[in-house]
């Protein structure tokens, strides 16, 4: 297994994605260990596809799955129920959606939410550190659904050009995280991001129009969308801003009503 160095050069270099273990391995997907998690490590790897998945108690380790499960934008699926949920809170003046408010407090929240068949997160702290200072850069991103003044549900991700690629999501009110997403998908198909890339195959992706794509057809779409590496790390906040628009909704089908002219509904209960 090839162990990555911390020199300046180290920190940029990854072996080729097709050495990754295949299918019949005990861990399919597996390219490398070790290294020290920043951003310019972060970056370098997002760029080729690769990404840091691990346990407490183990070195980094660094994935490029094969099939990769993508969700093209414009096959976002949008329950019928969902969409009823969405214009709910949207009418409800008690419910707010923020990108970027308190992006420390959803990846904290995505670490501690309980997730069935896992013991424990691989969202150490050690990871926490190094994509708090990748956000301060303006690579990774929240999209936070808020009621009553209070942190519902989100999700993390990180942006570059016009790739995005999702993280993790959490919920403490019932649909609070896939009124998050679906702002995610609006925000992407308005902005000109085609693709979110979903890592690992679930039915629950699947159900939302998401498909396996092949490595070699990934990295493909992936080497046109994120753009040229930049010279130098960019200084905090100096990457493109992210911003709610209630606008973006127009592009599921969605408005944003006027909150005067609509009754308040109740916002999404405790589950």
């Amino acid at each position: 297994m090839p162990w990555l160095d911390d020199s300046p050069l180290g920190e940029l270099a990854f072996p080729p994605t097709e050495l990754a273990l295949g299918p019949d391995s005990p861990a399919p997907g597996l390219l490398c260990a070790g290294g020290r998690l920043s951003p310019t490590r972060l970056e370098a790897a997002y760029r080729r596809g690769i990404f840091p998945w691990f346990s407490p108690g183990q070195p980094p380790l660094w994935w490029s799955p094969d099939p990769r499960m993508v969700l093209r934008v414009e096959d976002f699926r949008l329950s019928h129920s969902l969409r009823k949920t969405i214009r709910r809170f949207l009418a409800d003046p008690r419910c707010e959606l923020r990108f970027d408010h308190d992006f420390g407090a959803v990846i904290t929240a995505c670490a501690g939410m309980p997730r069935a068949g896992q013991q424990g997160t691989w969202i150490v702290p050690s990871l926490r550190r190094a994509y708090l200072d990748w956000h301060r850069q303006g690579r990774v991103h929240s999209v936070e659904t808020w009621i009553d003044g209070e942190l519902a549900g989100g999700l993390y991700c990180v942006g570059l050009g016009r790739m995005v690629f999702g993280e993790s999501m959490f919920a403490r009110r019932s649909d609070a995280s896939k009124i998050a997403l679906a702002a995610l998908v609006a925000f992407c198909r308005a902005t000109g991001r085609p693709l979110i890339d979903c890592q690992q195959n679930t039915r629950h992706l699947a159900s939302l129009g998401a498909r396996e794509w092949t490595r070699a057809a990934f990295e493909s779409h992936l080497r046109e969308l994120v753009g040229p590496a930049p010279d130098k790390a960019p200084a905090r906040g100096a990457a493109e801003a992210w911003a709610y628009d209630p606008a973006h909704w127009a592009s599921l089908g969605l408005a944003a009503p006027d909150a005067a002219s609509s009754p308040p509904a109740a916002p999404p209960s405790l589950p």
